[in-house]
């Protein structure tokens, strides 16, 4: 039997077979690169079969079940039956999104990086919101996130700041989230409280293992060491263990002030950097699509994925699908997940 469309759960346990015996194959045991492929794509199937197994045996019991109760004509049988098919579409169809989170890096941790645009506080302010929102969006999911690094703003908000997210397919999902993020509210810091637009960028990257070579070299790297911000009590105020590295050809900066130890601090920067310098090769070699055109448009007005209006009406639209919700506050809570979604069904669908 074979569920989950365009997934072919017979083929993938062929190649897992084939993969598997080609580790044992003696010609690839003094080739470290050659294993170490073979091993992540091991990995990587196992991954991706882990969900559907269980799910195919189940549908097979109740495929079994329907038929035993349809021959015994037992009213009660396929009554409870029913019930448990709505149970199984739903399961099913969280099931095809992972279909559609088949790219090389879609299973990965994640990085998320926000960064307000003009404005100052109000700004600031806006993007402290949406860090707020993405941490409760990952704990909602069961995932693990961190702040590897964060700036504070002068009087509210912050300048600048990264979260680290763990659990399976967290940059699947987030990519959806790449972009400028428009908030229109009355404002909290204007004695007239005047409506007020905010702006902040999203941007996500995939956090990649030893398996991916990226070449940095060392004359590349201007590394800075720095007094981390925050809760921390006298380590932070006393002890330079924050770490900012800056990659000079491409400009690209990273930090981490998440660990008590300036190693430990360099050692995730210089992870954080291998992963957006990933990025940006893997963009370099590929077409570029309308939507990361947009993604990197500066952050102001016209350049939103989606828009937060809090005031005169409440009301939460993603542009590139037009998803609506009037929740804002759960929005705010986290609840995305339709936003997601949708922009995967359009966009990965559209581009698989």
């Amino acid at each position: 039997m074979k569920i989950g469309g365009i997934f072919d759960l017979d083929q993938d346990i062929a190649k897992l077979e084939q993969l598997k015996k080609d580790t044992e194959n003696p010609q690839y045991w003094e080739d470290h690169q050659k294993m170490r492929e073979l091993n992540s794509a091991v990995s990587r199937v196992e991954k991706e079969l882990a969900p559907w197994l269980p799910f195919q045996a189940k549908i097979e019991d109740l495929i079994e079940y329907i038929v035993l109760a349809e021959e015994e004509n037992d009213a009660s049988a396929l009554s409870q039956l029913e019930k448990e098919y709505g149970s199984y579409t739903q399961k099913l169809e969280q099931l095809e999104i992972r279909i559609l989170l088949s790219g090389e890096t879609d299973y990965c941790n994640a990085y998320l990086n926000l960064h307000p645009g003009a404005g100052g506080t109000e700004s600031q302010d806006w993007a402290e919101m949406l860090l707020r929102m993405y941490q409760r969006w990952a704990l909602k999911r069961g995932f693990e996130v961190d702040i590897v690094s964060l700036e504070s703003g002068e009087e509210a908000g912050i300048k600048d700041a990264t979260l680290h997210i763990r659990g399976a397919y967290a940059f699947g999902y987030l990519t959806a989230e790449n972009g400028i993020h428009r908030l229109v509210r009355l404002s909290p810091f204007n004695a007239q409280n005047k409506r007020q637009t905010s702006f902040c960028g999203v941007s996500v990257s995939p956090e990649i293992d030893d398996s991916v070579e990226v070449l940095i070299e060392d004359k590349d790297l201007r590394i800075d060491t720095f007094r981390a911000s925050g809760a921390g009590g006298q380590h932070v105020n006393k002890v330079s263990s924050a770490v900012r590295i800056t990659h000079t050809p491409t400009g690209v900066a990273v930090s981490c002030q998440s660990e008590r130890s300036q190693l430990q601090n360099r050692d995730t920067a210089m992870n954080l950097l291998r992963s957006k310098l990933y990025e940006i090769e893997k963009e370099r070699k590929t077409q570029e699509t309308a939507e990361k055109a947009l993604e990197r448009k500066s952050v102001e007005w016209g350049n939103q994925i989606r828009s937060y209006t809090f005031q005169p009406s409440v009301i939460v639209k993603d542009h590139r699908t037009n998803i609506e919700k009037g929740n804002a506050q759960a929005v705010m809570d986290g609840e995305i997940d339709d936003f997601i979604i949708a922009w995967l069904k359009t966009y990965k669908t559209k581009n698989n």
